[in-house]
């Protein structure tokens, strides 16, 4: 318990200047955001296809005319 304090007591909080990310954080950053562009474009794939298998009456629905289909987005 006494050893513990003492390493405490003797370790020094860093000053801001002193703590930084360096070349791994920013490589982390630049990586998340390429995960969450390809994740977003994947997402909009698949909700294209859901669209189309809606549209072709997969789900139970009607399925929509190209004419209906047409009307309705314009």
């Amino acid at each position: 318990m006494l050893a513990l304090l003492i390493t405490l007591a003797d370790d020094p909080t860093p000053t801001d200047n002193e703590v930084v990310a360096g070349p791994l954080g920013f490589a982390i950053w630049i990586f998340l955001i390429l995960a969450v562009v390809v994740l977003g474009f994947s997402l909009v794939k698949q909700l294209r296809k859901a669209q189309a298998a809606k549209d072709a009456g997969l789900y139970g629905d009607e399925p929509v005319k190209p004419e209906e289909k047409a009307d309705s987005e314009g």
